[in-house]
């Protein structure tokens, strides 16, 4: 009788082989599904592209509700409680970073001689830096930070805040956000990491954050939302929720529900070194002023 043995060899040999091929297939087919899962699908490229488009506007151009001029006044009705005291506090030795500031006006305010604002102190003036996207600086901020020399003043544009380094920017003492980079970003978990990052121990974070789920107010009927969040199995997720999961940070938040839209006034104080954000992605983008976004926690 013939003996089965090489036959039966081969035929293990080709089983192996045929199940290797199918597992690197089944590996391969998993990383192009998760691939295409990181990569963002064409639309919202073209959503980037037009909200370039709104970042890059200029004069009759720049859309109504894109505001670029915002003044210290409305830095102290927008943002939460304690930003007045915060920023009356700072000294000449404090530093004041200002993201998304168009062209500068909260910063000029602060400085002006003649101001009786009650964010402003009778003493000196924090050094302040403005940070833009475009350079929208005026003849007003040009001849403000002549007079005062040195670095006193300073205006960056042409970056994200993502994009600076630690040692372009420093460290500061208070960062503030109307209606910029937090309510702008397709990167929310890395802006939040980096302002964190940019604040001394100690230091606070102001900004806010329009239509959005509210922590302490209920939801209306009707309402369209600009930011959603949702955790890593889809459920709904609030933003000042997820923020408080945030390490060495304090987070208080203030839910404007009659405003036009669900805002949440955000204040994080920086309480220790070691921050960490829990890692968004970013699911769905549409251009506008502010975009519409959806964002889903990582597992």
């Amino acid at each position: 009788m013939r003996s089965l043995e090489g036959p039966l060899r081969q035929w293990n040999t080709t089983a192996a082989s045929a199940a290797g091929v199918a597992l690197i297939l089944a590996q391969l087919l998993g990383l192009k599904a998760a691939a295409a899962q990181e990569i963002p699908p064409p639309k919202i490229d073209q959503e980037f592209l037009k909200q370039e488009k709104i970042y890059r506007s200029r004069g009759a151009a720049v859309p109504r509700g894109y505001v670029i001029d915002r003044g210290l006044s409305g830095y102290a009705q927008s943002l939460p409680t304690g930003f007045c005291d915060a920023l009356a506090r700072l000294g000449s030795a404090d530093r004041w970073l200002d993201v998304g500031a168009g062209e500068g006006q909260a910063i000029l305010d602060y400085y002006a001689s003649d101001s009786a604002q009650k964010c402003v102190s009778s003493g000196a003036r924090a050094r302040a830096v403005a940070l833009s996207i475009e350079d929208r600086r005026t003849d007003r901020w040009r001849a403000q930070a002549k007079s005062l020399g040195g670095e006193r003043l300073r205006y960056l544009f042409g970056k994200r805040l993502r994009d600076y380094s630690s040692d372009e920017l420093g460290k500061f003492s208070l960062i503030t956000d109307v209606f910029g980079g937090f309510s702008y970003t397709e990167h929310l978990s890395l802006f939040v990491e980096k302002a964190l990052s940019l604040l001394e121990v100690g230091g606070s974070f102001f900004t806010l954050v329009p239509g959005v789920h509210l922590a302490h107010a209920q939801d209306k009927l009707g309402i369209l939302y600009l930011t959603e969040l949702e955790d890593a199995i889809g459920r709904p997720e609030k933003v000042c929720s997820w923020l408080k999961k945030a390490s060495c940070a304090q987070v208080t938040c203030e839910s404007k529900s009659d405003w036009k839209r669900p805002t949440e006034l955000i204040h994080m104080q920086k309480t220790c070194s070691e921050t960490s954000v829990l890692r968004m992605k970013l699911l769905e983008f549409t251009a506008g002023y502010p975009p519409t976004r959806r964002f889903q926690i990582e597992p």
